[in-house]
């Protein structure tokens, strides 16, 4: 097989993976639609008294990020670093933050949501179409500096 074969190939992503990646898009602008926007509206129209600095800013990046997935269901493809972005965070949280507390011992209930919620990172890895993003982020050469 030539090698503009084998690179068409590697670019191709099947409909079902397609749709996995818009479902997954959904369930996750969805989901937060329930549990931040909520937030977001009472920090704009309705706070009493400002929240924290780092609840404030959770909040804000939240509703952002689901606002740019709403991108990711007419093209599932080109929001896949978002994707990317939110499994690395999360587990480097989860091995970094939340696995030193739990082998301590020492999980309060705070971080146990927090772990629960970022657990459900893993089904993301299922969905995102792995040899798309080797051949489109690894592999393929950047776009020139000058």
């Amino acid at each position: 097989m030539n090698e503009s074969k084998k690179a068409a190939k590697m670019n191709e992503v099947s409909l079902f993976r397609l749709y996995l990646l818009m479902a997954l898009y959904l369930f996750i602008v969805v989901g937060l639609a329930i549990v931040r926007w909520p937030d977001v509206i009472q920090l704009v129209f309705y706070q009493e008294k400002p929240y924290e600095l780092m609840e404030g800013v959770v909040i804000c990046m939240l509703a952002s990020f689901s606002v740019l997935l709403i991108l990711g269901l007419p093209y599932p493809l080109q929001m896949i670093p978002l994707l990317l972005w939110e499994l690395v965070w999360k587990s480097i949280w989860l091995i970094s933050v939340a696995l030193p507390l739990w082998t301590a011992g020492q999980m309060d209930e705070a971080t146990w949501a927090m772990a629960y919620a970022c657990l459900f990172v893993l089904i993301v890895p299922f969905c995102i179409p792995w040899r798309y993003v080797f051949a489109n982020y690894v592999k393929k050469r950047g776009d020139r500096w000058r």
